[in-house]
């Protein structure tokens, strides 16, 4: 079996792995909304600010945290607190 083979069956091995890309999806589903209404951003750095802010408070949402206290522990600098899964 090739190693696409394998990755694609993953789900079937390990529980922990879904078998639907849905959740990607839903990622970048807000991100696709704020391109549609605002139509796009003025400069890149602006783009790549909201990108990085999104994909913060994305993550801090997927472990449990409530978004206000995610942008609370982000400017008192305690994001490393929160360490990996």
């Amino acid at each position: 079996m090739s190693e696409n083979e394998q990755s694609v069956l993953l789900f079937a091995k390990n529980s922990h792995v879904s078998f639907t890309n849905n959740r990607a999806e839903r990622d970048l589903r807000m991100a696709k909304v704020k391109q549609k209404v605002s139509g796009c951003f003025r400069t890149v750095r602006y783009a790549q600010a909201y990108c990085r802010i999104s994909s913060y408070l994305q993550t801090m949402a997927n472990k449990g945290y409530n978004p206000l206290i995610a942008i609370q522990m982000a400017l008192a600098g305690k994001i490393n607190d929160v360490g990996c899964e």
